[in-house]
């Protein structure tokens, strides 16, 4: 398997045009080595896609560009202009019974809000576990309601991570808590939101202000894909993958199939970002059937937006706002004109209501005309929308969105790891998807990074990247030392 200097006879094959993949093609192209990327869907991005209706554009969830991995940082401004880029202003709320509460936390805004009784059993709840944490803090459950009290967690915690997953919140691992929580506590946000404002940048949820491609996160994508094109490699979209053939502990050759066609591209190396279990679906011969029923046990959880076209008085000041109310399914609530202004139309923005879904489900398969009444009575039982000014309403699906973190998914996904590390040692699984593991859009990429810089003869442990409460945004890992580091000096051993 060449490597090192040997590039002219690399034939790497990347499987997924999302930020993984082509951040792969991307820097691949860049050492002079072409590849072919095989996309199965219609588009580049992935979930970093931008959709666009009738001249409309949606960004699917909601992408800030805000990264301390600086590589990763650099690398989007030498895709992209700094004129391609807004500097946007951060402003998110939990809606809660009948109140807006600012996230991160404002003390006296929560105050106003609680009322002193109840602001006063919340702090006496948190305190009550500081004396007597839960033993068992393995779950999203307990770790969060160690670090809140139990009486804020069924406030702000527990009925949106249940919209978001769709099962009881005792059933998530701590990891997905540790990854978006990071080192955020009762403490620590009221300390926040008494200091001088400032754009806070220590602990992510807390930041004020962040970059955002004037089209969408999917101008980026889209760009990235011109660039590898023009660098002389090829972008596939429709050609998903139907088979990897390996022998020998290496993938030899990678099938994609369109239009009903199958092709074979031999392959040196694979930079795969398509789902994990899917990966291993796809080899042949197949994988043992230990592995295969580890593989079917990892789960997704999936996603559809509503988009309501609305007067821009009816929109809000926020990003988005968090919707904590039991009574609907709602789960967020983007105003995507507060992301960009080229995002919507004169006189009018556009909000995008987020439901998490499984697919098959009642919404999944709601039609969109029902679905887009859904959304307009949701926000009017909330109060937030007169729903006879809509003008215009869309619907956009995203399959597995999220990688699932049940109470099993780190020992399958380390059964399927090791079984690829056997048998398939040239394949580099990269991105969310790809590793099954939540990472946001910049870490998807330093995955990519780091597996290009191997085939290229680095030795960097790809899966160290995003390693939960002690990566996630808070530095970066020195790979080659196995610890953590500024990420001034990591990027400059890179």
């Amino acid at each position: 398997m060449p490597s090192g200097g040997d590039t002219a006879e690399l034939s790497p094959v990347i499987i997924g045009a999302g930020p993984a993949g082509l951040t792969a093609a991307y820097q691949l192209a860049k050492a002079g080595v072409p590849s072919v990327v095989l996309e199965a869907d219609n588009v580049v991005g992935g979930i970093s896609r931008t959709a666009e209706r009738n001249g409309w554009k949606f960004d699917i969830g909601g992408h800030r560009f805000f990264t301390k991995v600086k590589p990763v940082e650099r690398l989007w401004h030498e895709i992209l202009s700094d004129d391609d880029f807004l500097l946007r202003p951060r402003m998110s709320r939990i809606f809660y019974d009948g109140d807006f509460y600012d996230y991160p936390l404002r003390a006296v805004n929560a105050l106003r809000n609680l009322g002193p009784i109840e602001a006063a059993r919340c702090v006496a709840s948190y305190g009550w576990v500081r004396i007597r944490p839960p033993a068992d803090q393995s779950n999203f459950e307990t770790w969060t309601a160690a670090r809140f009290g139990w009486r804020l967690y069924g406030m702000f915690f527990k009925t949106y991570t249940e919209k978001v997953w769709g099962v009881d919140a005792s059933e998530i691992q701590a990891d997905w808590a540790a990854q978006r929580i990071k080192n955020l506590s009762l403490l620590s946000a009221v300390v926040n939101s008494l200091l001088p404002r400032r754009n806070q940048k220590d602990i992510t949820s807390l930041i004020e202000e962040f970059d955002y491609p004037r089209f969408g996160p999917g101008m980026m994508w889209e760009r990235c894909a011109e660039l590898v094109e023009a660098k002389g490699s090829e972008v596939r979209l429709e050609s998903p993958v139907v088979a990897l053939h390996h022998r020998d502990g290496l993938v030899h050759t990678v099938v994609s199939e369109a239009d009903g066609e199958q092709t074979h591209h031999d392959a040196t190396h694979v930079v795969s970002s398509m789902p994990f279990p899917l990966l291993i679906k796809a080899m042949s011969p197949p994988a043992p059937a230990d592995v295969l029923a580890a593989a079917a046990e990892l789960k997704f959880r999936d996603f559809l937006t509503v988009a309501l076209v609305v007067p821009v008085d009816d929109g809000f000041p926020d990003n988005w706002i968090y919707i904590h109310s039991p009574d609907v399914e709602v789960g967020r609530v983007q105003n995507f004109g507060q992301w960009s202004p080229d995002l919507v139309k004169d006189g009018r923005t556009c909000l995008g209501l987020e439901y998490f879904v499984n697919e098959g489900d009642h919404l999944w398969t709601m039609a969109d005309d029902d679905l887009i009444e859904l959304g307009k009575a949701e926000l009017a039982t909330l109060g937030l929308l007169d729903p006879t000014h809509v003008t215009e309403g869309y619907v956009v699906r995203m399959p597995k969105a999220y990688p699932m973190y049940d109470e099993h998914y780190a020992a399958n996904v380390t059964t399927l790891r090791e079984w690829i590390e056997a048998n398939a040692s040239n394949v580099m699984p990269v991105g969310r998807n790809g590793m099954h593991k939540y990472n946001n859009q910049d870490h998807s990429m330093y995955t990519a990074m780091l597996s290009v810089e191997n085939i290229l003869g680095a030795q960097h442990d790809v899966w160290s990247v995003n390693v939960e409460a002690e990566y996630h945004e808070e530095s970066v890992v020195d790979l080659r030392a196995g610890r953590t580091a500024n990420p001034e000096t990591t990027a400059a051993l890179l």
